[in-house]
């Protein structure tokens, strides 16, 4: 081969190439993103739309439903759901993975425009792409520092308009978000006693309001060398401007607004409670944009939140403090990593030095680690990857492997020097005579990853970084067995092993490298002479194969556990989800939100945790708008996070009425709640029969599954109250009244009109015309409001309208435009996801559809995770089927046989045994270790790592039969004795390489522990047996051509295999 030949009498060039290689491999590490997990892109587009006082019916009826007549025929839609709530409505899209997001974003927009008309107080419907939408890397809470500082609700403006900008300048943010507190309003507040004596109606008020807050272009003229503009401008600059606007004339005297109501500025009621740690406060969260380094990003948003410290905020009393911060748990992650890394080359290397038994064939080795794993983050680059923990427990991974061809290389160059070859002879003689398999081997393990890196599905997303790493690493060990190791083998080895020593003390020193000592050639030799003695009769290789099959595919039955999703991880924030009764008011979620604190308390304020029934807490929060109520914990021990989750279960429980979920946040959950769950989609026209569906289901599944989450959305329970006032049209008419002047002078006391915006230092404000705040205090108070009729005089409204309590739904959900209810399943840890799966589908779902109670248009549906699972498990099935055809071909290839490659994939159900094995050792001895996702990526990894031990026994034996002209039992018995060190070494360095991975734990150490125990344990396993079953099977097939006639001694070519 040109290149080893090369490589030998060119030194300088080689040296040259490995600087280049590292040197842009570590510039390549400085300039890659950093995150912590990898981008996966879910292209979905939410559409907002606000219609301010509408009730949920309302908003489905003439909001969503238009929207979803147009929407659902969007190209490459895969799912459509939405909400219809109190005020607002939205549409969720989900498209086909692969999509281009800003092309949908047309398509939808498009699609909007054709929506006839809305609500005339309705706002324009916002779009947003899931990126907009990406789970926070920071959250902030704004805090008063000193006592005169203004309530802490009334500062939401000012965050939103001073803070809020700075902090969307930091580079790497895409959005900044500021939750609690109320908006600053110009308030109109009229006089219902004063309205009716000046026979004026809310109507007209309104229209005064808006016809007089209007600045208006009036064109431009010229007048010589001058072109002037003309504006009229009349916008309320105070709320003395609005005080002067004219209503009417009565006769001669006009009626202006400062006669009937009273303008001031004000807030808008509150609707939302922010606590932190026991005070009211305004959160803000930061969003950064994708592929921005997630490091520096948070770097940048520190310095400027310290900057407005001691800026805009110092002056006024405040203070911005940071309480949750994802790069400390990206930091902890991927320094775990790092130092796996480290003590995986260290083990790797310290094998090396056992079998080698020479520091200087030991460093020629272990250099294939860092040139390979540096070089691989140029790749990583050149890819447009980044930095994760999933790519960097890749090169963890890769680190134990890149080693295998230079001991395979180094090993045949010490026995070409053993059979008496120079130095530079047994360095290219030795390099050259493994090239085949050599590249076969890493071909084989390059090529798993093929279908892999292909899979679009969200988990083939992550599965990319780790495939790219590993194969990038392989390759570049392949270019280094071949041109570095035989280089510096043929140089630095000779000097060292002549140096003042006399030619029978190197023999003997080549037969130590060689045999290691008596105890390792006394068990080579017996293990290649069972090998003989197997291969001696038809009957003994049989039973070999046989049971060694059998008993794979046994322990791989028995030993294979039901399957996950994607790992949870280990992120140290606890998130609290609370489902309400319908109806419950602000103050009450308040209330629940300072039991919830007051319970708590001692946690964060703890000293110690002697009396404490869980870790102490370093920051928590409480959040609820509209009918959703959330808090998180952060543990002060990460590493004690899921303690947290009893502990915050407990106090929930004690809140009567309310439904608690509590979980760990998920690594890859796209929301706060969500994660590892079945989604149990009920759907179908009529609401009422659905609320029953589901109120069966939810009890079935509690009854099946007792330790599982479960959570309705929207909800179980029509109890939303809901006054309803149904106007007397002729009773109304009598009085000069209409539905619409009755309606706006309701709304008018209750939540107030919106009649324009005003501006205030340079921002934006509502002007919002409203009745006093004590008109309507409770229900009884309806039937009493008065209302001004255009004569002057006042009625009740209970003597022009019916006023009726019913009870309405709080939230409409769709799903493909029906009606439909949701029940959340969160099964307990030790219940696999697909067990979890089984028993819906079989004793609840089953039952329901043989009853009949299922028909058309009724169905129900799993979706969320599990329909995820079930997604990327079907096509994790076809990548390993489709990897094992793509090895088999290359190997027919090297080969030059059809048989050969089906002799060494007898290996892989050997590796698949040790692989579930390897993973029941971790639940038993290390911690709870699933089958998710990437763990089953392990048994992929394997076809292509455990099929290279066999073809070097099969790759040898050809040899010294083609070239060596043995008979094929003693081929295989020699080929068994020279390849079984490097087998060992190769396996060995591999697996020491890979067990830090799997046996320390911490930050991260969910994403790759299961791929490591199952790549570890199918190593060993199908290491240790591989060296009887591939010799006892190949000498079948040699032995079953001869018996057909065939010739058993294939030529070069391999033409008669």
């Amino acid at each position: 081969m040109k290149l080893v030949d090369t490589s030998i009498h060119n030194p300088v060039s080689v040296i040259v190439g490995v600087f280049f290689v590292v040197l842009f491999g570590g510039l390549s590490l400085f300039r890659i993103p950093v995150q912590l997990t990898p981008d996966v892109t879910r292209p979905q587009i939410t559409v907002t739309t606000v219609w301010l006082g509408a009730s949920p019916q309302e908003v489905e009826r003439e909001i969503i439903e238009p929207q979803e007549e147009y929407l659902k025929s969007v190209e490459g839609l895969t799912k459509l759901t939405s909400e219809s709530r109190d005020s607002v409505g939205v549409v969720n899209l989900e498209f086909s993975v692969g999509t281009d997001i800003d092309a949908a974003l047309l398509k939808v927009s498009t699609k909007l425009d054709q929506v006839p008309s809305y609500p005339d107080n309705a706002e324009r419907p916002v779009i947003v792409s899931a990126s907009e939408n990406a789970p926070p890397i920071a959250w902030i809470v704004l805090r008063p520092i000193r006592d005169d500082t203004p309530p802490i609700d009334t500062l939401r403006n000012f965050a939103q308009d001073y803070i809020q900008p700075r902090l969307e300048r930091v580079p790497g943010i895409a959005k900044i978000n500021v939750f609690g507190g109320r908006e600053e309003e110009m308030q109109v507040i009229f006089d219902g006693r004063a309205v009716a004596a000046r026979k004026v109606n809310i109507s007209e008020i309104a229209q005064a309001l808006s016809a007089g807050n209007r600045n208006i272009s009036a064109g431009n003229f010229d007048e010589g060398k001058r072109r002037y503009i003309a504006r009229t401008q009349a916008e309320y600059l105070k709320p003395e401007d609005a005080e002067k606007v004219v209503i009417k004339y009565e006769g001669d005297a006009p009626v202006r607004i400062k006669d009937v109501a009273q303008v001031l500025y004000g807030f808008k009621k509150r609707d939302n409670v922010v606590r932190n740690k026991g005070d009211e406060t305004l959160a803000i969260n930061a969003i950064r944009r994708a592929g921005s380094n997630v490091l520096k990003v948070m770097v940048g948003l520190r310095k400027t939140i310290t900057e407005v410290n001691e800026t805009l905020l110092a002056d006024r009393g405040l203070r911005l403090e940071q309480v949750y911060d994802e790069t400390e748990y990206i930091d902890s992650a991927i320094g775990l990593v790092r130092q796996n890394l480290f003590v995986g080359g260290a083990l790797a290397i310290s094998v090396l030095l056992v079998f080698l038994r020479s520091f200087s064939s030991t460093l020629i080795v272990a250099l294939s680690i860092p040139i390979s794993v540096v070089g691989t983050f140029l790749m990583l680059v050149l890819f447009g990857r980044t930095i994760n923990v999933i790519s960097l427990a890749g090169c963890a991974f890769a680190a134990g492997m890149v080693v295998d061809n230079s001991i395979v290389v180094l090993e045949n160059i010490y026995r070409h020097r053993q059979m008496g070859e120079s130095k530079l002879g047994a360095a290219l003689t030795g390099a050259k005579e493994v090239w085949g398999a050599v590249l076969a081997s890493t071909l084989t393990t390059i090529a798993v990853f093929l279908p892999v890196i292909f899979v679009e599905e969200e988990a083939g997303q992550l599965f990319r970084d780790i495939a790219i790493a590993i194969s990038c690493a392989v390759l570049l060990s392949l270019i280094v067995s071949m041109t570095v190791i035989p280089t510096l083998a043929s140089r630095i080895i000779a000097r060292v092993d002549t140096a003042g020593s006399n030619p029978k003390k190197v023999k003997k020193k080549i037969e130590d490298l060689s045999t290691h000592g008596g105890l390792t050639r006394g068990l080579t030799n017996s293990i290649a002479s069972f090998v003989y003695w197997l291969c001696g009769r038809v009957s003994r290789r049989l039973v070999v194969v046989f049971v060694l099959t059998v008993l794979a595919l046994g322990m791989a039955w028995s030993l294979a556990p039901k399957t996950e999703y994607l790992p949870e991880g280990n992120r140290n924030l606890i998130f609290g989800i609370m489902i309400p009764p319908p109806g419950y008011s602000t103050d009450e979620f308040e209330s629940v939100g300072r039991f919830v604190e007051g319970e708590l308390q001692k946690y964060w304020e703890a000293n110690a945790e002697d009396a404490l029934e869980g870790p102490p807490l370093s920051n928590f929060f409480f959040v609820a708008f509209g009918q959703r109520v959330f808090m998180g914990a952060v543990a002060n021990d990460p590493l004690r996070a899921k303690e947290v989750v009893p502990v915050l279960q407990r106090v929930l429980r004690q809140i009567p009425g309310m439904i608690p979920i509590v979980q760990q946040s998920s690594l890859f959950a796209r929301s706060a709640g969500a994660g590892r769950s079945i989604d149990v989609d009920i759907s179908g026209p009529d609401l009422s029969k659905l609320i029953s569906l589901g109120q069966r289901i939810f009890g079935q599944i509690t009854t099946l599954i007792p330790d599982a989450q479960l959570r309705p959305i929207p909800s179980l329970d029509l109890g939303n109250p809901e006054i309803r006032i149904i106007p007397d049209r002729d009773k109304a008419a009598r009085v000069g009244l209409t539905a619409q002047e009755i309606g706006i002078r309701v709304d008018a006391l209750l939540d107030g009109i919106k009649v324009g915006e005003v501006r205030r230092f340079g921002n934006k404000i509502d002007l919002t015309l409203m009745g006093h705040g004590e008109t309507i205090k409770r229900i009884e108070d309806f039937q009493n409001l008065q209302l001004s009729t255009a004569m002057g005089s006042g009625v009740t409204l209970a003597s022009v309208a019916d006023i009726k309590l019913i009870a309405g739904p709080s939230q409409i959900n769709h799903l493909e435009t029906l009606r439909s209810i949701t029940i959340q399943v969160l099964p307990p840890q030790k219940i696999p996801l697909e067990s979890a799966m089984d028993i819906i589908r079989t004793q609840v779902i089953g039952p329901l559809a043989e009853s009949g109670e299922l028909k058309r248009p009724y169905g129900v549906n799993l979706s969320g995770t599990a329909d995820d699972l079930t997604r990327t498990r079907k096509v994790l099935q076809g990548d390993f089927f489709l990897a094992l055809i793509i090895t088999f071909l290359l190997m027919a290839s090297l080969f030059g046989s059809f048989l050969y490659p089906l002799v060494i994939l007898f290996s892989v159900p050997l590796a698949a045994a040790g692989g579930f094995l390897g993973l029941f050792l971790v639940n038993l001895f290390i911690g709870f270790q699933p089958l998710d996702v990437l763990t089953m990526l392990g048994f992929v990894i394997l076809i292509g790592v455990v099929v290279n031990n066999a073809i070097l026994i099969v790759h040898q034996s050809l040899n010294f039969m083609r070239e060596g002209a043995m008979p094929p039992r003693e081929a295989i018995r020699e080929s068994v004795r020279t390849r079984i060190r490097p087998i060992f070494m190769s396996a060995m360095t591999s697996v020491m390489g890979m067990l830090p991975l799997v046996l320390f734990p911490g930050a991260g150490s969910e994403l790759y522990r299961g791929i490591g125990s199952v790549i570890t344990g199918g190593l060993i396993i199908s290491t240790i047996f591989t060296l009887f079953l591939v010799p006892s099977l190949f000498s079948l097939v040699i032995d079953a051509k001869a018996s057909l006639g065939h010739s058993f001694r294939p030529n070069k070519q391999g033409k008669n295999a």
